[in-house]
């Protein structure tokens, strides 16, 4: 198990020249990165709390507080744009899914991106891929939340030729009208209530099987797939870990 969890040689040869700390960096040099990065990936990919990490990796108290201040520092972000900068801008997918929360995830707040509904509590990853279903921008709501508030963060972003979607996505002003504005290709169904409903490329449509194979690699980090953490900002770095491993796979 432990070697399943944990990084390759080959994977930390990637990660470690961009991680606080190294060698030759300006400020305090970082005791281990390496087993911190296992640490933070065994918890995810296991989907235990936190006080369970196996000893080997120290104090548990330590390493979700350097987990926590490396996610306010943005780092995490940091580390997955880099490694995502390459994307292939042929064309992007964009999407959501829906992961439940804990009930111990609860009580962070009213802007910590949980929603409560019939289902029980709840919060979706909006997501955007590239034309090889690697991904490349993440935005979090409550889990009740429209898929156009997702759209409405990410779509201003994305650089690419087209972008396919489902029909959750066919709404002309916030957007149909922003990728018209910016020159992308809209590939996206219409809803059966429109009356004059516009083309689409359904050969093209057919490739966005793959964002829906990214989640169901997402989904394998068992701390992702539910969600444990109370601050939005710390499961969104989650989410960029797991991302990053994915993307050194």
């Amino acid at each position: 198990m432990s070697r399943r969890y944990a990084l390759t040689d080959e994977q930390w040869s990637k990660l470690e020249p961009l991680l606080p700390g190294r060698k030759g960096h300006v400020g305090m040099t970082a005791k281990d990165n390496r087993l911190f990065i296992d640490a933070v990936l065994f918890r995810y990919r296991s989907g235990i709390p936190w006080r369970d990490l196996p000893e080997r990796f120290g104090d548990f108290r330590v390493v979700h507080t350097r987990f926590s201040r490396w996610s306010q520092k943005g780092v995490w972000e940091r580390v997955f744009k880099i490694l995502s900068a390459d994307a292939d801008n042929e064309y992007a997918m964009i999407d959501s899914t829906i992961v439940r929360a804990h009930q111990h995830s609860s009580g962070g707040g009213a802007d910590e991106a949980i929603g409560r509904s019939a289902g029980g509590l709840s919060t979706k990853i909006n997501s955007v891929v590239d034309a090889l279903g690697n991904p490349t921008l993440f935005f979090l709501t409550a889990g009740q939340a429209s898929d156009l508030e997702g759209a409405d963060a990410l779509i201003p972003q994305i650089k690419a030729n087209a972008l396919l979607a489902d029909k959750a996505y066919d709404a002309d002003e916030r957007v149909r009208d922003v990728l018209k504005q910016k020159s992308i290709e809209p590939v996206i169904p219409y809803r059966k209530n429109r009356l004059n409903p516009p083309d689409y490329d359904k050969a093209l449509y057919k490739a966005r099987y793959l964002i829906e194979h990214f989640f169901g690699k997402l989904k394998q980090y068992r701390a992702i797939a539910t969600r444990y953490d109370k601050r939005a900002r710390n499961f969104l770095s989650g989410v960029y870990l797991a991302s990053t491993l994915i993307l050194l796979a």
